[in-house]
């Protein structure tokens, strides 16, 4: 917090999350966007609303929310530990999506009870399955994995506020959702802090870099070299048995 790169770093998270929370709950005036709608959902009066739900089920969302957040955020670090004793991001992310799809099929035997929700009929139930195995469980996770180890954690994770932009947008544009002001500006904020943060992280690494490359300087200069004379051995005995300090000098220098 005493430098300013960790100041902005500070701030620029702080930003990045009120930006996030204003565009989830400002809305402000409509802006009109034209869509291309493609019709993967198909309304009808039996869909579910933030409305007709009870606080309960409210309750219960927001806590998996929080709990999802928290899991994620421990896997980056978990995962920043891991990359240092098994690297391999492929087999890696291989050997978790095969635990998770036990624990997730062991999860859905046990709350659906209807053996007709199992079927992909329709192709948004195949398109979802295919990019959430593909994409979602198998790209995404190697690529995260190697950001990790490349960045850290924390560069990673700053970037999930722009999740929220971008589902805005696409949400807009592809099931024809209402834009709103608040989006937008909310939006800008995010940017603004994910920049500020980059920013103090990129000045923290170049001060780092010029730390360890003045470490390296200094042990380099402290090194003594010996220099051992060319003379002959008639010449080598002379001097050494002289008590001339200029002469003993043509044996032995320390090298700075």
């Amino acid at each position: 917090m005493r430098s300013t790169a960790g100041k902005a770093k500070v701030v620029g998270t702080i930003i990045g999350i009120g930006g996030s929370m204003l565009l989830t709950f400002f809305k402000g005036q409509e802006i009109d966007v034209k869509s291309f709608h493609t019709a993967l959902l198909h309304k009808n009066n039996h869909s579910l609303t933030l409305h007709n739900t009870d606080s309960s089920h409210r309750f219960l969302g927001a806590l998996c929310g929080f709990g999802s957040c928290f899991s994620f955020a421990l896997w980056l670090i978990i995962q920043s530990k891991i990359n240092k004793e098994y690297p391999s991001h492929h087999s890696s992310t291989a050997l978790m999506s095969l635990m998770a799809a036990i624990q997730a099929t062991a999860f859905a035997l046990y709350v659906e009870k209807d053996w007709n929700q199992w079927k992909l009929c329709s192709s948004i139930r195949i398109l979802t399955v295919l990019y959430t195995g593909i994409v979602a469980s198998g790209l995404v996770v190697i690529a995260i994995a190697w950001c990790v180890k490349m960045r850290g954690p924390m560069f990673v994770s700053v970037f999930n506020p722009l999740m929220l932009l971008l589902v805005a947008v696409a949400d807009s544009l592809m099931l024809g959702q209402n834009l709103y002001v608040g989006s937008v500006i909310g939006g800008v904020v995010i940017v603004c802090g994910l920049y500020m943060f980059l920013w103090g992280k990129s000045k923290e690494e170049k001060k780092g870099n010029k730390t360890v490359s003045s470490e390296i300087t200094q042990k380099h200069e402290a090194t003594e070299v010996v220099v051992m004379s060319t003379t002959t051995n008639n010449e080598n005995s002379d001097c050494i048995s002289s008590t001339k300090p200029n002469c003993k000098s043509n044996i032995v220098a320390n090298v700075s």
